[in-house]
């Protein structure tokens, strides 16, 4: 019987930016989903991180922006928020809309893992939202508890640092960006 090779596009390659005011961000968990899924470049393939806790799932689109790498040393992480079905792999075009800065802290290492907010550019629903800083203050709570919720099971201590606009995200993407 022949194999069949089938070669998927290495997405942490693709640009950071897709033009002047917009990045790419690419879906690595979609909203709804009750695990935590991670692209692996090097099988080409979108594999389980990890299940969260029973009764959790993600808010929004949670991915990646590519050709970045953050201390962590994986790409720039990046919350989508929009309210449309995507799927892993599906690559947006977003606007920065700001970051939480957050200082994570593992087997006694401590490093930076900030998140991206990105607003689609072709989500209807969301064109107002140009500040994360602009989000009532609960929603912004809800979201660094969804944080703490999913490396609750690592055993990773998070500290926010503060939350900031875009021009600070497009900032740190600038500088992160390989």
């Amino acid at each position: 019987m022949p194999r069949l090779t089938v070669a998927m596009t290495n997405l942490t390659k693709l640009p950071s930016w897709a033009d002047d005011d917009n990045i790419f961000a690419v879906v690595e968990t979609p909203r709804g989903s009750s695990c935590k899924l991670d692209f692996d470049p090097k099988l080409g393939v979108f594999a389980l991180a990890k299940p969260l806790m029973a009764g959790l799932t993600y808010p929004y689109d949670w991915g990646f922006i590519p050709s970045t790498k953050a201390e962590d040393g994986d790409p720039l992480d990046v919350l989508i928020l929009h309210d449309a079905q995507t799927y892993p792999g599906v690559v947006l075009r977003c606007r920065p809309a700001g970051i939480l800065e957050v200082e994570q802290r593992s087997k006694g290492k401590k490093e930076r893992n900030d998140r991206v907010f990105a607003v689609p550019d072709r989500s209807p629903l969301e064109t107002d939202l140009k500040d994360i800083r602009n989000l009532p203050a609960h929603a912004r709570d809800d979201l660094e508890q969804f944080f703490r919720a999913t490396n609750a099971l690592e055993n990773k201590e998070l500290k926010f640092l503060g939350w900031h606009g875009p021009n600070r995200a497009i900032k740190t993407i600038k500088r992160l960006a390989r």
